[in-house]
């Protein structure tokens, strides 16, 4: 509620339990959250972006199993959030390196601090100014593109393992999913 219009950020999603889950299927599904407290009910907007990170079971990202039994998080939910990145933590020397020094550099007199490449202002009026002055329809062209795409991705979702516990079929959510990534990418 709190970041209605906004983003909420939620670190350690995997940790949540049943009833802060259940909670978030209304935030997700309606855009609302309903409360009842000392008789009173009432139904709050929630009108916001998730961006969410989970650690995988064993806190170590397995490679022989699935995308869906290393988070073990309900199918029910996973499906719906428009992207599921994963971010493997790989040793390397390099990386490794540069990660420590930039660490370590914070904590100088005079922090290391890498600018960002992209000024922070800009950014955000760049965004202000697509949201409120571009607005995309889909083409007939594009509409065929996108129904084709679900249709790869429902005949993905039904292979491998007799269906069961490696994939999440891809549902109607994703398909709208697909249509408002096109429509972010063409602002």
């Amino acid at each position: 509620v709190l970041s209605d219009l906004g983003i909420c950020c939620i670190d350690e999603f995997d940790k949540m339990s049943g009833t802060t889950r259940a909670i978030l299927h209304e935030a997700m599904e309606q855009q609302t959250v309903s409360i009842a407290k000392a008789g009173i009910i009432a139904t709050l907007n929630a009108r916001t972006s998730i961006l969410a990170s989970a650690n995988p079971v064993e806190s170590r990202y397995n490679p022989s199993l699935s995308v869906v039994e290393n988070i073990q998080l309900p199918p029910t939910l996973l499906s719906r959030f428009d992207l599921i990145y994963l971010i493997l933590d790989a040793p390397n020397v390099d990386n490794d390196r540069m990660l420590g020094q930039h660490l370590v550099g914070l904590y100088y007199e005079t922090p290391n601090v890498v600018e960002p490449p992209l000024d922070h202002g800009l950014l955000r009026d760049y965004i202000a100014y697509a949201r409120e002055n571009i607005h995309p329809e889909l083409s007939d062209l594009a509409s065929r593109e996108l129904i084709s795409a679900y249709i790869e991705m429902r005949r993905g979702g039904s292979h491998g393992n007799g269906g069961r516990g490696r994939t999440i079929s891809a549902t109607p959510r994703q398909l709208e999913s697909l249509i408002r990534l096109s429509e972010s990418l063409a602002r």
